[in-house]
């Protein structure tokens, strides 16, 4: 006979003893309490750790994005949209972008900023050492749009857009494989087949949208063009005067340069909160579904209370035929169950929690620049989901144990 059954006064057991009564019984087998433990820990852990993640990509994509700089709308060749009129002709190419399209969109007052981009790939040589590079083409502008600092000396200086100075800007990364330790302001680059006075370094940015900032040389755009051959640029980067004036930045985009296209519309404007808007909704229907996911185990924990709770009322028959002996109602057998189960759901989650915080604490000492952080919802769903689970796989065995004869129970039949 248990000491919580010894302790017990009348037909109802207080509060203390039905705790008293759980926790000997648990204790009383250690290797199936274990095993229930360790199953919703490990559900619980799951969850907190895998809309962790979701949270972490959701906050590095945002972080990647507004490292582009703040108010931003990007114009790209071609169209993207269902505009009305006829189609284009058969076989017709999007118009390229011109540093003269880049120019007109100063006249908006909307406009604050106009960043030309011309992108290509060129071998940087110091020395006896040649790297393979990232070569952007800009203005002056860049700097403020990109919201780029500098390491060291200054970035491309203002001046006549159509001069092909012949100057240049490192990131971190590439001026240190060029020139290591030594100061690189005022050496010379030799980029393809032309030679640049090194006039800056970044500082390190890392990496914005698949392009690493920190391994790139920026050049004027003018001097791209004659470095590849050619006007067209990958994109227009335009800054609006602030976010309320982003619709009319974009309005005065496409309006500009439907008149500079002959009433063609054969650009697409993308607007950098339309961006992270996307993205945002993306990755946290991503974190809810590998929440959703995760959660599943907490399920099959539930189930695995109920084998073993079904196992534990054929094997404490004695017990329950003595309670009910004494006149406990079937409700109080069933409150023991259930209370049983809630303790070893509450115990497991606590647990979990503790698991998915160690599991936390490692990944973000293995990846510190991933933003890993489980959202507030996670760990109170966690432990509700397996509270309501445990409680829930414990009805039946509940139901079995209170609907005992008590005779049959003390025969152990």
């Amino acid at each position: 006979m248990t000491g919580a059954l010894r302790t017990t006064a009348g037909p109802m057991m207080k509060s203390n003893d039905v705790v008293r009564f759980c926790f000997g019984s648990l204790a009383g087998y250690p290797l199936r309490t274990g095993l229930m433990l360790l199953a919703m820990s490990i559900g619980v852990a799951a969850v907190v750790l895998l809309t962790a993640l979701g949270e972490g990509a959701r906050r590095y994509v945002t972080q990647q994005f507004s490292s582009m700089g703040t108010h931003l709308l990007i114009v790209l060749p071609g169209r993207s949209e269902t505009v009305g009129g006829p189609p284009p002709l058969l076989g017709q190419t999007p118009r390229d972008l011109t540093v003269e399209d880049a120019q007109a969109l100063t006249r908006s007052s909307a406009v604050r900023r106009v960043a030309p981009i011309m992108v290509g790939s060129a071998p940087v040589a110091y020395g006896n050492r040649t790297r393979e590079a990232v070569i952007l083409g800009s203005t002056a502008q860049m700097y403020a749009v990109r919201d780029l600092t500098m390491a060291q000396g200054r970035f491309i200086p203002e001046g006549d857009i159509r001069r092909a100075e012949a100057v240049c800007v490192l990131g971190h990364k590439l001026k240190a494989e060029l020139f290591g330790a030594d100061a690189p302001l005022g050496r010379f680059v030799r980029i393809g087949q032309r030679r640049f006075r090194v006039i800056g370094v970044l500082t390190r940015k890392g990496q914005s949208l698949s392009v690493d900032i920190s391994d790139v040389a920026i050049i004027p755009v003018a001097s791209a063009t004659a470095l590849f051959n050619r006007s067209s640029l990958f994109r227009i980067m335009v800054q609006a005067q602030g976010r309320e004036a982003i619709p009319r930045a974009r309005q005065a985009i496409l309006q500009i340069l439907r008149e500079r296209h002959e009433g063609e519309d054969d650009v697409t404007v993308i607007t950098q909160d339309a961006l992270l808007a996307t993205f945002d909704r993306i990755f946290k229907a991503l974190t809810l579904a590998v929440g959703g996911i995760a959660a599943i185990s907490l399920g099959v924990a539930g189930i695995l209370i109920m084998n073993v709770m079904l196992i534990a009322v054929s094997q404490r028959t004695g017990e329950i035929g003595l309670l009910k002996a004494v006149g406990a109602p079937g409700r109080q057998i069933s409150r023991l169950f259930f209370s049983e189960a809630a303790m070893l759901s509450m115990v497991g989650a606590m647990l979990g929690l503790l698991i998915a915080l160690a599991g936390q604490w490692v990944l973000v000492r293995l990846f510190p620049e991933f933003p890993i952080s489980a959202p507030l919802w996670a760990p109170i769903a966690a432990v509700g989901v397996a509270l309501g689970t445990g409680l829930l796989f414990s009805v039946l065995p509940a139901r079995r144990a209170a609907r005992m004869d008590p005779v049959m129970a003390l025969s152990r039949r």
